[in-house]
């Protein structure tokens, strides 16, 4: 025999059951340590159900904690057991009850035949991991943590805090290396009698007690000391997600386990009977003779934690939002936002519908109600024109939206006069592209018959909202493309801001605009801003509108000079 296994169970004792008497009947002795947690009765059955094996021995039986010095206590005292009752192994493996095989017991055999002095255990420096969970590196071996992780959560953040605010470190035992590593090793015979009969090991012992996570470090500092020969890497298929939890196989990653050539995966659910029949079956004695290469299924796993911290962009659901900031794009597919436009044209919408191939929308976020294309009062993905539903939650109206139009470029209006709960949303897509005239909410004053004490203190009102909305579209936290014309610059050219307005969103012909629409009267308007600075108000985004004379606008598109040498 040249293999044996040291298995930590604390539930599933059926399950175990089988496990241990699929590595016992291939010629692996197992010695196991049942969790004290487990009760009398199901430990005294446990026993009684495996005593027809006479490789199989089980040691002396403590609670276990995750995180917790007991762990490491507990495979010592079954490593133990395995040197002393099973002279002929010369690797032993560690495994829980939950560690299924998935390749032939003799094709690992073989394996580890021919590589007799190799200790296969994880074993890197805190300096080189990315996937430490919990903020702690290196405090892991220079801090004490008296406290459970899982019992104990206020205490143990508390006693943390307090030593780093008074700078109490432990001291590294000296000629240790700390290395982290995962906790499922298989190490020759030698270098684990070295470890257990180091003549240093009671304060290595004190030492770790004291060490988060020991589980993950005792072995792989101490084989560091004793092993002539470390391949960094586990014989154990293990993943875990972006929290720190192992990922638990089910049925339906068969395949998937099949394709990654490991010896052992961990950890398969104990109601996956389709797992368990197939890779405990006799029939499963295929010989392949492939190195384990994991890293053949590490781009699903990479892509299934994205999934799950990202998302799809733009899709919100009632059982799952995204955390704020986690989901990258807030949309499905880019969209364009037009401020400004059909306050200073009239009959914007109709004329833009005929020159772009997209759905151009009134303003949806205004305060009566949702102004969809067409006037309808409902729309895809059952959105209604309901502005109380709509301002329930603003940013999933629009993400719904987009979702439910994938295919087709959505345009709309927006402005200061609208519900401003998805200022913030639009600055910060990517997806969003906005167009504004800054400014141009005043023409609709101007043409108003308001008196002017109402007109000032609501041209004030709408000037303050808009400047917050474009510092927002400015911040350093904007990822929407915007483009920002000032009312007067608009009105000197219109044609530049209005073709570039197409051109992003896709016109039918490719030609250059042969016809604009109607822009509302501007005469006197220059005046107009000017009785406003007269009454205190300053409306300085409107640019500069000379007071004695109206701007001429130039419709004609002026093409950018080449140099022809």
């Amino acid at each position: 025999m040249s293999l044996g296994i040291v298995m930590l169970v604390h539930d599933a004792l059926d399950r175990a059951e089988q496990l241990v008497r699929h590595w016992a009947k291939n010629g692996c002795p197992v010695v196991i340590h049942v969790d004290d947690c487990v009760s009398d009765d199901d430990y005294t059955d446990f026993v009684t159900a495996l005593s027809d094996l006479d490789n199989v021995r089980f040691c002396k039986r403590q609670h276990c904690e995750w995180g917790r010095w007991s762990l490491v206590e507990a495979s010592q005292t079954a490593s133990e057991l395995m040197l002393k009752a099973f002279p002929d192994v010369r690797h032993i493996l560690l495994a829980s009850g939950s560690c299924l095989p998935l390749r032939p017991i003799s094709e690992m055999l073989d394996y580890l035949s021919n590589r007799p002095q190799t200790d296969f255990i994880e074993s890197v420096t805190t300096e080189d991991v990315p996937w430490t969970i919990g903020g702690l590196d290196i405090e892991r071996f220079t801090l004490r943590f008296p406290f459970s992780w899982k019992r104990h959560r206020r205490l143990f953040d508390r006693y943390v805090e307090i030593q780093r605010r008074l700078g109490t470190k432990r001291t590294i035992p000296a000629g240790l290396v700390p290395h982290l590593g995962s906790q499922w090793w298989c190490l020759t015979r030698k270098t684990l009698s070295e470890i257990l009969n180091d003549p240093n090991r009671a304060g290595y012992d004190r030492y770790f007690k004291r060490v988060w996570i020991p589980d993950e470090s005792y072995y792989q500092t101490l084989a560091r000391r004793h092993s002539t020969r470390i391949e960094s890497r586990s014989l154990t298929l293990s993943k875990f997600d972006f929290q720190g939890k192992p990922h638990i196989f089910y049925d339906d990653h068969l395949q998937l386990l099949r394709r990654s050539d490991c010896f052992v995966a961990r950890k398969a659910w104990r109601n996956a009977d389709k797992l368990y029949d197939s890779f405990l079956s006799d029939q499963n004695d295929v010989i392949t003779g492939a190195e384990p290469n994991p890293g053949k299924i590490d781009r699903i796993f990479t892509k299934a934690i994205e999934r799950r911290t990202k998302g799809r962009p733009g899709l919100y659901m009632p059982s799952r939002f995204p955390k704020d900031g986690y989901e990258g794009n807030v949309t499905a597919a880019r969209y364009t936002v037009l401020e400004g436009f059909s306050e200073l044209f009239d009959g914007f919408d109709t004329w833009l519908t005929d020159t772009v191939s997209a759905r151009v929308h009134g303003h949806l976020f205004a305060r009566d109600r949702v102004h969809f294309a067409g006037d309808t009062p409902d729309y895809f993905g059952a959105l209604g024109d309901a502005a109380s539903l709509r301002d329930y939650n603003a940013k999933a109206f629009l993400t719904n939206l987009i979702w439910n139009t994938r295919g087709e470029r959505q345009c709309f209006q927006y402005g200061p006069r609208d519900n401003q709960d998805v200022s913030w949303v639009i600055a910060k897509d990517p997806n969003a592209r906005v167009y504004v005239v800054s400014g141009a909410w005043a023409v609709q004053l101007f043409h108003s018959n308001q008196n002017f004490s109402d007109i000032r203190r609501e041209a004030a009102r709408l000037q303050k909202i808009e400047s917050d909305h474009l510092n927002a579209l400015r911040s350093g936290y904007a990822r929407a493309r915007t483009h920002v014309w000032s009312l007067a610059d608009f009105v000197l050219k219109p044609a530049e801001p209005l073709q570039a307005v197409v051109d992003d969103i896709g016109p039918r012909t490719a030609t250059r605009l042969s016809n604009f629409p109607k822009m509302r009267p501007l005469h006197g308007f220059g005046q107009f801003l000017q009785d406003l600075k007269n009454q205190g108000m300053h409306p300085y985004l409107m640019g500069d509108f000379p007071a004695g004379h109206d701007l001429v606008p130039d419709s004609q598109v002026q093409h950018k000079p080449f140099l022809v040498k």
